[in-house]
């Protein structure tokens, strides 16, 4: 597997990224420079990485959407290339129109960082097949613009399309918007594009990868990464 891995100026989490995609994916990994406007040849997954892309000035990843390789990032999206975007990675996206609704501030306007319970929407995506329907994962979190919102009938779509990819939960799988990190509509902590091949996320799985650091729930989606181009 070829992954592109981009850095925007205050890009932070690109060696956390670069680290699982190697260490679990077995992916070769080349970082492109925000200003490039081609990826490299044959790239399978294009990773947008965590961090404060342009001093989160504006709204979080308003700029770096605008930045001259999001054109590429877009076509390969359009042509059913693999996208994953990570927390700040998550804002560039929906700020890109790659994906809808938008991360606005958290609900307690605090910056959050600590571990949360992801519930698993789905498991037959080339992002989660490692895993178990409803199974819970422990992954941690650190954004202060999190909460994620959409008009109500984005939220019907994305919702009936089977687009949500994980909910914020309690370690019984239960689902209560108000034990969320952030606040977000539904619990939703990250969703996919109408075709399935674009994920968002704002939990960090990159860093629960090594059990030397802690819990390793995160490397189910890179295992998932390797075995669906393994399949392929």
């Amino acid at each position: 597997m070829k992954s592109a891995l981009v850095v925007f100026p205050g890009t932070n989490r690109e060696r956390d990224a670069e680290r699982a995609l190697t260490l679990v994916a077995g992916a070769k990994v080349t970082k492109v420079w925000h200003s490039e406007t081609e990826l490299p040849s044959q790239t399978d997954l294009v990773v947008l990485a965590g961090g404060f892309s342009y001093g989160d000035y504006l709204r979080c990843g308003a700029i770096a959407a605008r930045a001259n390789v999001m054109a590429a990032v877009q076509a390969h999206a359009k042509r059913g290339g693999l996208v994953l975007g990570i927390c700040n990675g998550f804002q560039i996206l929906c700020e890109a129109g790659m994906l809808p609704g938008v991360l606005v501030r958290n609900a307690k306007l605090r910056f959050v960082c600590r571990e949360v319970r992801l519930r698993v929407e789905r498991a037959d995506t080339p992002f989660t097949r490692a895993y178990r329907k409803g199974e819970v994962l422990r992954i941690p979190v650190a954004h202060g613009e999190g909460n994620y919102t959409a008009d109500e009938e984005t939220i019907r779509e994305i919702e009936s399309e089977g687009r949500v990819a994980f909910r914020y939960a309690r370690p019984d799988g239960e689902i209560d918007e108000t034990d969320g990190p952030n606040g977000a509509i539904n619990g939703i902590a990250g969703i996919y594009s109408e075709t399935h091949n674009v994920l968002g996320m704002m939990p960090h799985p990159e860093n629960y990868i090594e059990p030397a650091i802690g819990p390793t729930d995160g490397r189910g989606l890179f295992e998932s990464l390797s075995s669906a181009f393994k399949a392929a």
